[in-house]
Formats: structure tokens, C-alpha cells, sequence
């Protein structure tokens, strides 16, 4: 079993922290840390923009992925969401059992 991290970015530090805490509510994340203001540069439908964003980093068991994202792709409020997410390949024992006692589990 693998931890893992994912990001996503969000328009206002309002719509990050809702979002952050439903993910953990919802118990598909053990930890979501709110990031930010940072500034995104991006072309979006051929043109090039740039906008302040929140990001979220998500802490979550990886038997959760494909939930979590099926998820974080309906309650997310942009078109075209940013889903990144990896494996953690190092990680303290206690800190993996707390992600695992903490997120939902199947």
C-alpha cells in the first residue's frame, strides 16, 4: 500500500478551504494543506492568461485514487480541473499509519 499526493488549484482561498474540507469530511484525504495565493500562467482555449490561485496539496491512501479524483472531478467548480498525483516513496511509519487511520478505507 502506497501514500499519495495530489494537487488541484482553486480560484479564491474561499472555494480552496470549502473544497479541502469536504475532502477531508468525506474522509477521501487524511490531510489537505491550502497554498497560496500563488499566480498561474497557462494559455486556456488559445489564449495566453495568468490568474491567482489557491493550491491544494491532498494527502491520501493510493486505494483511494480513482474515488477521490471521480470526485474532485464532479465537486470541482472549474471545466478543466488540475489533477496531478504521485506515490510518496518515502514516508515515516507513523505518519503512513495516520493517512491510513484517518482517510476512508474499502
Amino acid at each position: 500500500m502506497k501514500i499519495m499526493i495530489g494537487w488541484t488549484t482553486l480560484a479564491s482561498a474561499e472555494e480552496a478551504k470549502d473544497l479541502a474540507s469536504r475532502l477531508v469530511g468525506e474522509r477521501l484525504a487524511a490531510c489537505v494543506q491550502v497554498q497560496g495565493p500563488i499566480v498561474s500562467f497557462y494559455r486556456w482555449q488559445g489564449v495566453e492568461e495568468s490568474a491567482e490561485e489557491y493550491r491544494l496539496a491532498v494527502k491520501f491512501p493510493q486505494h483511494l485514487a480513482s474515488s477521490l479524483k471521480e470526485w474532485l472531478l464532479r465537486e470541482h467548480p472549474y471545466d478543466n480541473p488540475q489533477w496531478l498525483a504521485v506515490e510518496v516513496d518515502d514516508i515515516s511509519a507513523d505518519y503512513f499509519q495516520w493517512i491510513m487511520d484517518e482517510s476512508g478505507k474499502i
